[in-house]
């Protein structure tokens, strides 16, 4: 697909490393499937892909994680 940040570059499929913080917490997901445009970087995730990361971070948070660095799972 063409990137809709830089409208130049075509998307291909890879992986990305993608932090994030909430109040204290700062969790680091590495090889995250994403679609990389190839002139810009920007990645694009799609639906169930943020899902999971989204509810992965919840759990972290419940558990007290402060800083937490893993390799991103499909959750089941």
């Amino acid at each position: 697909m063409k990137c809709l940040i830089c409208r130049n570059g075509e998307t291909r499929s890879g992986a990305v490393t993608v932090p994030l913080e909430r109040g204290g917490m700062t969790i680091v997901f590495r090889e995250v499937p994403a679609q990389v445009c190839e002139n810009c970087g920007e990645a694009f995730h799609d639906e169930a892909v943020t899902a999971s990361l989204l509810q992965q971070a919840e759990q972290a948070a419940l558990a007290g994680v402060e800083i937490d660095v893993r390799r991103f799972a499909v959750a089941a």
